[in-house]
Parts: C-alpha cells; structure tokens; sequence
C-alpha cells in the first residue's frame, strides 16, 4: 500500500512539473469535490445535491485553479523570485488587497447567484450585509497561509497548499447549522430578506464562502 502511494505521488510530482497548469486545475476541482461532499454530509443534508457539487467543482477547476496558477507567477515575475522577509511582506500585501477581496466577492456573488439561483436583488442584499464579515475573517487568517507559502514553499506547489487549506476550511466551517445559527429563526428573510422558510436542502447554503486568497 505505501509503495502504490509512493507511486502515485511521484506520478503526480512528475504531472504537476510537466502540465503544472492541467494538474492545479485538476486537484482544484478534485479539492473543490471533497470538501463540498463531506461539507454537504456534516451538515446533515440526506441526499448528496449534485447539481451544487458540480457546480463548486466548476468553480474551482475553471476559476480558482488557473487565477491562482497565473497569479503566483505574476507575483514571483514582479519581484524576481525573492524570498526576503521584505519581499515576503510586499506579496502577502499585494495579495490581501488584491486577489482575496476579489475571490470573495465573486465567490458570493456565483454562489448566491448560479448555485443557489437567487436573484440578483437577494444576492446584493446578502453581499452587503455579509461581505466585510467574510473579508474580515479572510484578513484574520490567510496572511499566515500566504507568508509561509511565499517564504516556505516551492513557486509549483503554492497553489495546491491553498486549495488544500481551503479545503479544510471549508470542512470545519460544515458542522451543522444549529451550532452556527443558535436560536437564530431559520427564515431566509435573516439573509435574503423574505418570509420563507428554509428547507433542509437549503440549511447548508449560509455558509461562507471559502477564503482563498489565491
């Protein structure tokens, strides 16, 4: 068994040297996949919904995966391959005030707007109530993922060590909604502003959007 391991991490290593761009989107989505199963299991729902599990997968293999890929190249091409303390500082920076609020803005909105098929006046509504909670805690926790990754980890390997932090993330957020939501009325006017009651396929839809920078 250790040996099929080894085997196929040495596959992967070689994939990610010579298709770095098709392997990032591959594990983004195939990350994407895993978090949202057992984030949709945790939170008690009784049938896995596919339609928002391929569609979390899209997100991630089609848009998370590429922006991070080029975005890592960009940064390392603006100062040179530095790994400085002060170089480091400038890329968690850059990258918080750029990349994160971006990823976060158009996470809730496709989330909101594509998964869940809100309109677009519930959608804004939920941005601007939710919006600088989500940034504020995106600020409180990925500048430590991004010094290390800047200042530790290998230029291939960046993107993959976010998309699995996010991944775990995501999975720790997924408890069930009561320990979120207290003794909160499960009404969908808490973030959508109406009247209607929310369905237990629908209970896991309040949760926050991933906090990837990157």
């Amino acid at each position: 068994m250790g040996s099929v391991a080894k085997k196929g991490l040495q596959q992967y290593l070689i994939q990610l040297q010579q298709h770095p761009l098709r392997t990032k989107v591959i594990t983004a989505g195939v990350l994407s996949a895993i978090s949202d199963i057992v984030a949709q299991k945790l939170s008690g729902i009784p049938k896995l919904q596919i339609k928002r599990l391929l569609l979390k997968v899209l997100f991630g293999a089609a848009y998370l995966g590429p922006l991070g890929h080029y975005f890592h190249m960009l940064l390392d091409k603006i100062f040179k391959g530095k790994k400085d303390t002060k170089t480091v500082a400038k890329k968690v920076v850059l990258e918080q005030l750029t990349i994160s609020p971006w990823n976060n803005m158009i996470f809730m909105i496709y989330y909101g707007f594509i998964i869940e098929g809100r309109p677009w006046i519930h959608v804004k509504s939920k941005i601007k109530k939710e919006y600088p909670t989500v940034q504020y805690t995106a600020w409180s926790f990925w500048p430590v993922v991004g010094w290390v990754n800047h200042q530790y980890i290998p230029l291939q390997f960046r993107v993959i060590v976010q998309s699995v932090v996010a991944c775990f993330c995501g999975l720790f957020r997924a408890k069930p909604v009561s320990i979120f939501q207290g003794n909160i009325s499960e009404s969908k006017s808490k973030v959508y502003g109406t009247d209607e009651k929310l369905n237990s396929h629908e209970k896991t839809n309040l949760r926050q959007p991933p906090l990837s920078s990157s």
